[in-house]
């Protein structure tokens, strides 16, 4: 096995400023920053923009879209349904 292909695999802090988060992991992440862990550790921190403390999907704020008021909506608007049209293409 060939040395030095591995990046170098170490413990990274990820902070979710959005939603006041930060988890300790490990990552081949950089960064320049650096921030005091609960263990009294210093470690990289790198902050991340989303994580699943603040993505609507797992914090349970997601909507749901109503495809079928949207349809009916559509109808309305420009009314008839499928099927109707000005020719079969022939």
């Amino acid at each position: 096995m060939q040395q030095d292909k591995q990046p170098d695999y170490h413990p990274v802090v990820f902070r979710d400023r959005a939603a006041g988060y930060a988890f300790l992991t490990r990552s081949t992440a950089t960064s320049d920053q650096t921030i005091d862990w609960d263990d009294g550790e210093t470690y990289p921190v790198v902050d991340v923009e989303i994580s699943s403390e603040s993505h609507p999907f797992y914090t349970g704020k997601a909507r749901t879209v109503d495809t079928e008021g949207r349809i009916a909506q559509f109808e309305r608007r420009f009314g008839g349904g499928a099927g109707q049209g000005s020719g079969s293409g022939s």
